[in-house]
C-alpha cells in the first residue's frame, strides 16, 4: 500500500501547479503576452544611412621638364622659363615641380664656347603645363659660326709703365693713358702725342705698388673739361685732386689743381686700391685697399671709422665735396664717405651702365681672388674681408659669414694666380657676340677670361680664351665706344678683337 507520504504530497503538487497557472483544473485564465519593445522605443525613427566620403582632390599643380642638349660640358645654357606669375633661370637640364597650369613661354639665348657661337633651335616656344601631368620641353643648342678673339696690339710709343686707359665721354678719336710714375698722354687717331696731358710726376710716390692709380672723367667733360686724378703722394697718401682741360688746347690741362680728398695711407706701401669712377647717379666712387701689410694689420677694412679697405662715395658738384645723404653713414661724423666695407685691395672694379651693376675684382690674401657683382645702388655691403677671403673663411674655419656679401666668382692659386685684374662689361659695337661678357685676369697667371651674369646672379658662361701669353695684366681699359683694352707689364696695350 501506498505511504501516507505520497498520498499527501500528491495534492500539495497539484495545488501549487494550479496556482502558477499551469494547465488543468479546469482554468479559463489566458497565458501573459509576450515580452517585446517599449512604446517609446517602437516609435523612434530609423537612423539614415552614412553618408559616402567625399572624392580626394585632383591635382592643382604640372611639373615641367626642360631638357637642354647641345652644349659642351662646361657651358651652361642661357634659358628662361616664365608664365604663371613666375619667372626661373635654367642652366641645365632640370625638373620645374609645381607649376600652376597655364601657359608658359622659354626663351632660349646663343652661348658662346671659347671657339664659337651656339645657338637654341627655337629662341622661344610654348608650353601648357596641367595639373597632375608632367610636359617635357627640349631646348637644342647647335654650332651657329666659329668665334674667338685675339689682341690687337695698340702703338704706344714713348708710353712709360701704362697702369690706366679710358676716353673722355663721347670722343671717339682719343685714348687718354695714366703712367704710373705720374704722367698722362694722349693717343689721338692712333698717334701717341708727345706733351703729356698733365705731369704730376714731381708730386707722386713710386714706391711699392704706389704711384697714379687711376683717372675719371666729368660725365659733362665735353662741358666743364673736369679730370679726377687718383694717386700716391709723396707721403704715400692716397689722394684725388681736380683738374681741368686747357680751354685753349683741349689735349693739355691746366696745371692748377684742387684736392678733392687726402687719406691717409701710412706704414706700408701696398694695397692702395685703384679706381676712382663715376657712377650712374653722378656720384664719384674710389676704392681703398685696406692699408697693406698681410692680413689687414691695421684693422683698417671692417671699421666704420676709418677710409681705408672700403669703397667710397662724395658728391663733387662742390668742391671739395659733400656727403651723399644716401650714403650708409650720413650724418654720423665719422666714416661719412663709407658706402660698402670689407675689401682688401679692390685695384680694379667698373660700372656696367647698361645693367645698373658694380663689378670689383678684390685682390686676395695668399688662397683666393674674387670679382664682387652688386646693383650700383645697394649701399653698406660688407663684402668679407679680413673675417673672409672670397668666400672662405680667413685664416681659418670657423668664422661667422652673416651679413656678407659673397663673391660671384672666385678662383684659387693653385694654378699660378696670385692677384686678380678686373676688367669691363663688353658693350662695344665690334663685337655683338660679346655684349654682357665680363673680361678679366690676373697678374701672375696671365689669362684672358670672361663669364656672364645670369639674372639670378650666377656666374655662367666662364670661359678662358686661351690666348698666347702676353705677360702680366696690370689693367684692363674701355674707350668713349666701350670697347675693351688690355694693358700689360711690359708696357704693352691692347685691344679685343675678333680672330
Amino acid at each position: 500500500m501506498p505511504s501516507a507520504r505520497l498520498v499527501f504530497a500528491l495534492p500539495l503538487a497539484l495545488a501549487l501547479a494550479a496556482c502558477l497557472g499551469g494547465g488543468g483544473g479546469g482554468s479559463d485564465s489566458s497565458p501573459p503576452p509576450a515580452a517585446g519593445p517599449s512604446a517609446a522605443a517602437a516609435a523612434a525613427p530609423t537612423p539614415a544611412p552614412a553618408p559616402a566620403p567625399a572624392p580626394a582632390p585632383g591635382p592643382t599643380v604640372g611639373t615641367m621638364s626642360v631638357l637642354i642638349a647641345g652644349l659642351p660640358a662646361n657651358i651652361e645654357a642661357h634659358v628662361t622659363v616664365a608664365g604663371a606669375g613666375m619667372n626661373q633661370f635654367v642652366t641645365a637640364s632640370r625638373s620645374l615641380p609645381n607649376l600652376a597650369p597655364g601657359a608658359y613661354t622659354i626663351t632660349a639665348m646663343p652661348v658662346l664656347t671659347g671657339q664659337s657661337v651656339m645657338a637654341p633651335g627655337a629662341a622661344t616656344q610654348g608650353v601648357q603645363v596641367v595639373a597632375g601631368q608632367t610636359v617635357n620641353a627640349m631646348v637644342s643648342y647647335n654650332t651657329q659660326r666659329a668665334f674667338t678673339i685675339r689682341l690687337e696690339e695698340v702703338p704706344t710709343a714713348g708710353v712709360n709703365q701704362p697702369v690706366f686707359l679710358a676716353s673722355p665721354p663721347g670722343d671717339a678719336s682719343r685714348i687718354f693713358v695714366a703712367e704710373r710714375p705720374g704722367r698722362i698722354r694722349v693717343i689721338q687717331n692712333g698717334q701717341v702725342l708727345a706733351t703729356p696731358f698733365l705731369d704730376v710726376s714731381a708730386r707722386v710716390s713710386t714706391t711699392g705698388e704706389r704711384g697714379v692709380l687711376s683717372f675719371a672723367f666729368h660725365p659733362q667733360y665735353a662741358q666743364d673739361g673736369r679730370l679726377f686724378l687718383h694717386f700716391n703722394n709723396l707721403n704715400g697718401d692716397i689722394v684725388v685732386e681736380q683738374f681741368t682741360a686747357s680751354a685753349g688746347n683741349a689735349n693739355i690741362a691746366n696745371a692748377q689743381s684742387v684736392e678733392v680728398i687726402r687719406i691717409p695711407h701710412p706704414t706700408f706701401d701696398n694695397h692702395n686700391g685703384g679706381v676712382a669712377a663715376f657712377g650712374p647717379d653722378g656720384m664719384l666712387f674710389i676704392s681703398t685697399g685696406d692699408g697693406g701689410g698681410g692680413g689687414d694689420p691695421g684693422q683698417n677694412a671692417q671699421n666704420t671709422t676709418r677710409l681705408l679697405g672700403k669703397l667710397l662715395r662724395i658728391d663733387v658738384s662742390t668742391l671739395p665735396y659733400r656727403i651723399p645723404p644716401s650714403n650708409p653713414f650720413a650724418g654720423l661724423g665719422r666714416g661719412e664717405e663709407i658706402w660698402a666695407i670689407g675689401l682688401r685691395n679692390p685695384w680694379r672694379w667698373s660700372f656696367d651702365m647698361n645693367d645698373r651693376r658694380l663689378y670689383i675684382a678684390d685682390v686676395g690674401q695668399g688662397r683666393f681672388e674674387e670679382v664682387n657683382v652688386v646693383a650700383t645702388d645697394a649701399p653698406n655691403l660688407n663684402y668679407g674681408w679680413p673675417i673672409t677671403e672670397a668666400s672662405s673663411c680667413y685664416p681659418n674655419d670657423p668664422c661667422n659669414k652673416s651679413g656678407q656679401t659673397l663673391p660671384a666668382l672666385e678662383f684659387d692659386h693653385l694654378t699660378g694666380a696670385c692677384a686678380v685684374t678686373g676688367g669691363y662689361v663688353y658693350r662695344g659695337a665690334a663685337l655683338p657676340d660679346l655684349q654682357g661678357r665680363y673680361f678679366y685676369s690676373d697678374y701672375c697667371a696671365g689669362f684672358i677670361r670672361s663669364f656672364r651674369l645670369a639674372p639670378n646672379g650666377q656666374s655662367i658662361e666662364r670661359i678662358d680664351w686661351n690666348l698666347p701669353a702676353v705677360g702680366r695684366v696690370l689693367s684692363f681699359g674701355e674707350d668713349a665706344n666701350r670697347e675693351v683694352y688690355v694693358i700689360t707689364a711690359s708696357a704693352k696695350i691692347y685691344r679685343i678683337a675678333r680672330q
